[in-house]
This record gives structure tokens, C-alpha cells and sequence, in this order.
């Protein structure tokens, strides 16, 4: 039975609800998906399997990405119309198709309940919500996995830059909207920059308070890994695995999936889960910042009539915002080289020092990340907006799987309903022998 689950990992939703995405056995679907209403990271499964399942990269059913004309006769003309626009736009994630639709906290044993029916089955190369919710439901901040919402409190220090960069861009948007007053530039400009600043602030916010990719105490390897390796790694510290290109972080004292550094800015860990919204604030304030400059500079030099006189007050602040924005233009346009520069390599900023430390630079063997891999499948008009990603393939992702989840998916295969086993975590190397059970061998 064990063999044929999928080895993929549950989605941790937030307090209030958890919208997991699963893979189901080799009679049934292969896929797994997650809710995009999810305010945690999107976490999305693939085939534990190689030999016996071949990984759907296109996602959801594939006869909903052709256009029209290659559609079934019984489709209507708007779901056509709809299943070409989601091919256009690259999105390949139907929450219409994808959903199980399966209440985990259902009582059927109550007075007067009727047996909640169990999902169909779905078909190879098929994608289904897994909607159990495995968060912790405590009103509390922190990075363990105890508390309800992530929140590195630990660091004072990053607290104040990442305070700090709030007083900033809202400086900012002050000293323009001030312009904007004062008939300095036109309406629709300031708008535009007011705009810029709000999307940088919300993925700075997502940043911060999006689980980077820790790694659960109950993280094991997936079956690929194990069938090709007879040996793993263990973090000293966490006392659990540790998946390839993830780091153990001092300051929040986690294990996080292809970290690639601890960003002070942030307050948080850049990893896995979080890396499309540090790009995103990246990109924002590098926008905000060159966006200034090209407002303050036509001002200044193609603004030459007796119109163009400016109160004293609002030339005070665009020449300390200047400054500002100069510092930023040159700060985010580095650090986006080197961001561009590890997804193209599949090196991270942490695993660069050492390589380079230890000249071994040339002998790298990475990947390149795809850009899925950072922006999700849901389409490309979500790449530009803060909102968490939906992996075809969480667990390749992330690097790590979970015995709760395939037991959990073993059981709903077997029309059962699903019972969550109490798993102990194990402190040494070796894996116990309840959690070698699920597992795939």
C-alpha cells in the first residue's frame, strides 16, 4: 500500500483554514494543488514514484488547456473560451476542477449527521485540494511550529530595519503626494507612484510574515532521494532532516528549504516559499526608486518656466528623498543581479560564499531554478502580484516529504475516512520505524 502513495508533503495553511494540495495513488490522480485563497506559501506535491509516475508538468487536466477548437463537442463556448484564456496566460491550475470539496472536521457520528461522501477518485494527471488543516490554531507569533503566525521576534536589530523601511517608502509616498498637492507633477503620476509604493509595502509585509520554507520535525525524504542515496543529511540543531541547498538559520532558528540568506530588511529568511515575494519588493522599490528620479529630474532640468516654482517645504523633502532613492536604486539593482544571477545558476547567495570560499566555484553541479518553481503555475498575471504561489511539485521544491500526508492519502484511496496518526519525533538519525511504514520503498 505504501508503495503506491505519492511521496508529497501537506500544505500548513493559516489559523483559520488550510488548503492542501495531494497526489493520489498509482490507480488514481498524481497531482497535487492548493487553494490560492491560502495566506501561507503555496505548497504543491509531485510523483514520489519516477519509474511508475511521469509528473503532469502542465497541470490539471490537460484537454482544459487547448483552445476551441480541439475542445470536446459537450464543452459550452464560455468554458471553452475560459480554458484557452488559461492557456494564454499560462496558468495551469483550475480551482473549479482542482478543489476535493471534503470536510476533515466533519462529524459523522453526531445526532442527526448523515456520512459526508467521500471525493471521487481522480483520474492520472489530475489535481486535488487536500483540505486538511494541519496549522497550529494558536493566536501566537513565532517561527516554531507551535505558533499560529510566522513572526521572527527574536532579532531586535532586524525588527527596526524592517520598521524602517516602512517609514521610508511611506516617507516617500508622502513627499510625493505632497508634489502632487502643490501642482508639482500631475495627479495621475503621483497616483502611479503611490500604487508602486503600496505593492513594494504588501511584499515587504509577505516577506516577513511568510514561512520562507522551514523544514516540520516530521520532514523525510523523498522516495527519489532515498533510492538514490543510502545516506542523509541530519541538522545538528533541529535534530531532524535536512534537504538538500536548505541551511540552518541562527536567528530563527530553523531549517529553511533552498535558503539563500537571512535578509535583515525583511526581518526573515529568503527561501523556497518566500523568494517571490523578496523579488517582488525588489523589483517594486527598484521601480519606485527609478520611477523618482525620472519625476524629480524632468522637474528639475525640462522645467524651466515661472510655473515651476515649488514651496520651500516640498523642496526640502524631494532633495532628501533624492538622496534616498539614489541609495535604493543602487541597492535593489544589486541585489536583484544577484538574485537573477542564483536562479539562473541555482546557487544560492549562502552555498556561493562557500563555493567561492573553498574555490570549488567551477565544480558546481546545480540547476537552474525555473521560473515556476518561484512564480508558481497560476498564471503569469499573478507573477507581479504578492500573493503566495502555487508549486506543481511541492515536494521537489522544497526538497523534503511527510509520512502524515501519505497516510492521509493512503487512507482516502482506500474510501476510508481519514485518521491523522500521532507520529513521535525522533531525535537521531535514524527514522522510526512507524514513519518507515508510510513511506514509499
Amino acid at each position: 500500500m505504501a508503495t503506491e502513495l505519492t511521496d508529497f508533503k501537506p500544505q500548513l495553511g493559516s489559523n483559520s483554514e488550510v488548503q492542501n494540495f495531494s497526489v493520489a495513488a498509482a490507480e488514481g490522480p498524481q497531482h497535487a494543488r492548493q487553494n490560492p485563497n491560502n495566506p501561507m506559501p503555496n505548497r504543491m506535491m509531485g510523483s514520489s514514484n519516477e519509474s511508475t509516475f511521469q509528473i503532469n508538468q502542465s497541470g490539471g487536466n490537460q484537454k482544459d488547456n487547448f483552445c476551441p477548437e480541439v475542445q470536446p463537442t459537450n464543452k459550452s463556448s464560455a468554458d471553452s473560451a475560459f480554458g484557452c484564456f488559461r492557456s494564454a496566460c499560462g496558468c495551469q491550475y483550475n480551482p473549479n476542477t482542482d478543489k476535493l470539496e471534503y470536510d476533515y472536521t466533519y462529524d459523522d457520528t453526531a445526532p442527526g449527521s448523515k456520512p459526508q461522501p467521500l471525493p471521487r477518485i481522480r483520474q492520472r494527471g489530475e489535481y486535488y485540494v487536500d483540505s486538511y488543516n494541519g496549522d497550529s490554531f494558536n493566536c501566537s507569533f513565532g517561527t516554531n511550529e507551535e505558533a499560529g503566525i510566522w513572526m521572527n521576534s527574536g532579532d531586535q536589530a532586524g525588527t527596526i530595519m524592517a520598521a524602517l523601511v516602512w517609514l521610508l517608502m511611506i516617507y516617500s509616498a508622502m513627499t510625493v503626494t505632497s508634489l502632487t498637492i502643490t501642482e508639482g507633477i500631475p495627479p495621475i503620476l503621483g497616483m502611479i507612484y503611490t500604487l508602486l509604493v503600496g505593492l513594494a509595502l504588501s511584499s515587504h509585509a509577505k516577506t516577513s510574515l511568510t514561512d520562507p520554507g522551514s523544514v516540520p520535525k516530521n520532514a523525510v525524504p523523498m522516495e527519489s532521494q532515498r533510492r538514490d542515496s543510502t545516506s542523509h543529511s541530519m541538522c545538528g540543531q533541529c535534530q531532524t532532516f535536512k534537504p538538500p541547498m536548505s541551511h540552518h538559520c541562527r536567528i530563527c532558528n530553523r531549517c529553511v528549504s533552498r535558503m539563500d540568506h537571512h535578509c535583515p530588511w525583511m526581518n526573515n529568511c529568503v527561501g523556497a516559499a518566500n523568494l517571490k515575494h523578496f523579488f517582488l519588493f525588489l523589483f517594486y522599490t527598484w521601480t519606485c526608486a527609478a520611477y523618482a528620479l525620472t519625476l524629480f529630474g524632468w522637474n528639475y532640468f525640462f522645467c524651466a518656466d515661472e510655473d515651476c516654482t515649488f514651496h520651500p517645504v516640498v523642496v526640502h523633502l524631494v532633495r532628501v528623498m533624492t538622496v534616498l532613492c539614489v541609495g535604493a536604486f543602487l541597492f535593489t539593482s544589486s541585489m536583484l543581479m544577484n538574485v537573477t544571477y542564483g536562479l539562473i545558476t541555482g546557487i544560492g547567495t549562502i552555498d556561493r560564499l562557500k563555493k567561492k570560499a573553498t574555490d570549488t566555484m567551477g565544480h558546481s553541479d546545480e540547476e537552474p531554478i525555473a521560473l515556476k518553481d518561484v512564480f508558481g503555475i497560476e498564471g503569469y498575471h499573478t507573477w507581479f502580484l504578492p500573493i503566495d504561489p502555487i508549486f506543481d511539485d511541492y515536494d521537489r521544491v522544497m526538497g523534503y516529504s511527510s509520512p502524515q500526508r501519505l497516510a492521509r492519502e493512503q487512507q482516502l484511496m482506500e474510501q476510508k475516512r481519514p485518521q491523522i496518526p500521532e507520529i513521535p519525533h525522533t531525535a537521531s538519525s535514524e527514522l522510526p520505524t512507524c514513519i518507515n511504514n508510510y513511506l514509499p520503498v
